[in-house]
């Protein structure tokens, strides 16, 4: 079975990549190639998700047709086998409407033993089983009766035929191949090729923070699925109030016009290499919501917010092979946890705006979602002296 979901991959990777490049820009800037510095801390040297040695992210973008514009993207806290080889983790919900399956085995066990995917609301059942195939299938895993897949979502139903629930065993399987460390593709791509934020065209956006050597020198990557709603603010920069496009403006103004409507969801993906268990990573990922707020969003009724957090420090993984009854291992204190608090809300900022600043116009299913001006962003940036 192994061997028919690597060759199913490798058709699908083919397919995939060439999606990829149809739907992104290399003209469209991140928010550092415009001198926008979020917070105090450094990045590291790729600000993304896999400045965490070890991580490894993959995507698969599906743009078929008029009508579809979904995707998966896969996140590994190593390449292992994750199943053999758990890492601690948590799981923070700030507001529940969403499907986040096999998360209350993470919040029982406090790890997670899948690579973390994130996809589109209504195929979550289906990439829930692919990845369960997946796992099953992997070498020394011909003994396992049980997994618990990790599977976020948002709702890109207004670019996509999100009732056709089109996405593919092989889909997930080439998400999951394909999968590496360095730069991570942003903007409308894997599970965030049909989404909206902010009423602007949103997708996956990553960033990262490095604490100096004194703290620990560790660092904090984080991924974000984007599509919530709200009042767009840029490093404290008013730019959904001077755009003209904001949650609640057509009520205030009683003028037409407004797209945004406040609601969607977000999820976030935070990795680190300090070694953390399972409980103050939960106390890392509440955190990262604040990096949302950030951004200016209304934290909707109808908003599906989650942040997953892990640790990839050798020292705090659990290893199917250790039998004993106790194990000893050496996790930061409480005080130690605090720069990484911060850390993780800056990170979460920026990989918020790079979301945004990376993904292009997408008309799709009927409707067209225009991506985020750049220059009359820029111009407001400098406006509020946000950048220079």
């Amino acid at each position: 079975m192994a061997k028919k979901i690597l060759a199913a991959a490798t058709v699908l990777l083919v397919i995939s990549a060439a999606s990829a490049q149809s739907t992104t820009s290399d003209a469209r800037p991140r928010a550092s190639d415009l001198g926008l510095k979020v917070g105090i801390l450094p990045t590291g040297p790729l600000d993304a998700i896999t400045d965490v040695a070890g991580v490894e992210v993959g995507q698969t973008t599906i743009v078929r047709g008029d009508d579809l514009r979904t995707g998966v993207t896969a996140i590994l806290p190593h390449p292992g086998n994750l199943y053999r080889e758990k890492v601690p983790g948590a799981v923070f919900v700030g507001n529940g409407f969403g499907k986040l399956a096999g998360s209350t085995q993470v919040d029982e066990m406090g790890d997670i033993e899948t690579p973390i995917l994130l996809t589109s609301t209504t195929s979550v059942p289906r990439v829930a089983d692919a990845l369960i195939s997946y796992m099953l299938a992997l070498p020394g895993n011909e003994d396992v009766l049980s997994i618990n897949p990790l599977v976020g979502e948002t709702n890109d139903g207004y670019l996509s035929d999100i009732r056709g629930r089109q996405i593919m065993p092989e889909d997930v399987f080439a998400a999951m191949k394909n999968a590496k460390g360095g730069p991570v593709e942003e903007g409308a791509v894997g599970a965030g090729t049909g989404t909206v934020v902010f009423g602007f065209k949103g997708g996956i956006g990553t960033s990262s923070r490095r604490l100096p050597p004194k703290l620990g020198g560790y660092t904090v990557g984080v991924l974000v699925q984007t599509n919530f709603g709200g009042v767009l603010t840029i490093s404290g920069a008013p730019v959904g109030r001077e755009l003209g496009q904001y949650y609640l403006r057509e009520e205030l103004q009683q003028a037409g016009g407004a797209k945004e409507r406040g609601d969607g969801s977000v999820m976030i993906v935070v990795a680190t290499d300090a070694p953390m268990d399972a409980r103050n990573l939960k106390r890392l990922a509440a955190r990262a919501w604040l990096g949302v707020a950030r951004t200016g969003s209304s934290a909707s009724n109808g908003s599906g917010d989650y942040a997953i957090a892990f640790s990839t420090a050798p020292q705090v993984r659990i290893r199917t092979k250790d039998k004993g009854l106790t194990r000893h291992i050496e996790v930061l204190t409480n005080d130690a946890v605090s720069p990484l608090f911060l850390a993780v809300i800056e990170a979460t900022e920026e990989a918020v705006y790079n979301s945004m600043f990376r993904a292009k116009t997408m008309t799709a299913h009927g409707h067209t979602v225009e991506a985020l001006p750049i220059e009359r962003t820029t111009e407001i940036l400098k406006k509020y002296g946000a950048i220079k």
